[in-house]
């Protein structure tokens, strides 16, 4: 079995954190989302949110952090690997936004090439806003659309996970996968 690297991607409040969390108590290695780790990084530093005032800087953080996700997915010994979030994710926030970013962005898009992603749907009886999360359930709406948009100028397959059970969404990507 060749190596696989599977990005988990959505809105907030999809259920990605969750449905990892699940394929992780079943033996499979996962890397978390690590937007919340420079995002309360940037709060301690006194930055409320980071994203929003300097989103160019959060960005390069991010992408700095999911290639780096990427690398160390590539040198593991097991074949089947899960990320909560890929690099496009990056890209289609800032088009959220309407930043620029440099050409740098573009590039390791093509260069980190993720095996199949899973797109989870925003499911409202689940969103909820925290202290690092800022956006409304409209604007996550917004986001999600531009993430599918960004996927597939990429020229990746998205597959919709079904809003379920986690269990019957880690099914549904196992089944996938075969």
């Amino acid at each position: 079995m060749s190596k696989e690297i599977i990005a988990i991607i959505g809105g907030p409040s999809s259920g990605k954190s969750t449905l990892l969390k699940k394929l992780e108590e079943n033996g499979h290695v996962c890397y978390p989302e690590i937007s919340r780790e420079v995002t309360k990084e940037a709060q301690e530093k006194g930055i409320e949110q980071l994203f929003l005032t300097q989103p160019l800087l959060f960005s390069e953080m991010l992408l700095k952090g999911r290639i780096h996700q990427f690398e160390q997915a590539n040198k593991e010994l097991h074949n089947l690997i899960f990320i909560d979030r890929g690099i496009p994710d990056i890209l289609a926030y800032m088009h959220f936004i309407g930043d620029e970013y440099p050409e740098a962005f573009h590039e390791a898009c093509l260069n980190y090439k993720y095996t199949k992603i899973f797109f989870l749907p925003i499911w409202k009886e689940i969103y909820v806003s925290d202290q690092e999360r800022y956006e409304s359930y409209e604007q996550a709406l917004e986001i999600e659309k531009h993430l599918i948009d960004t996927y597939k100028k990429y020229n990746y397959n998205v597959i919709e996970v079904p809003k379920d059970s986690v269990e019957n969404r880690m099914q549904f990507i196992m089944d996938n996968l075969k």
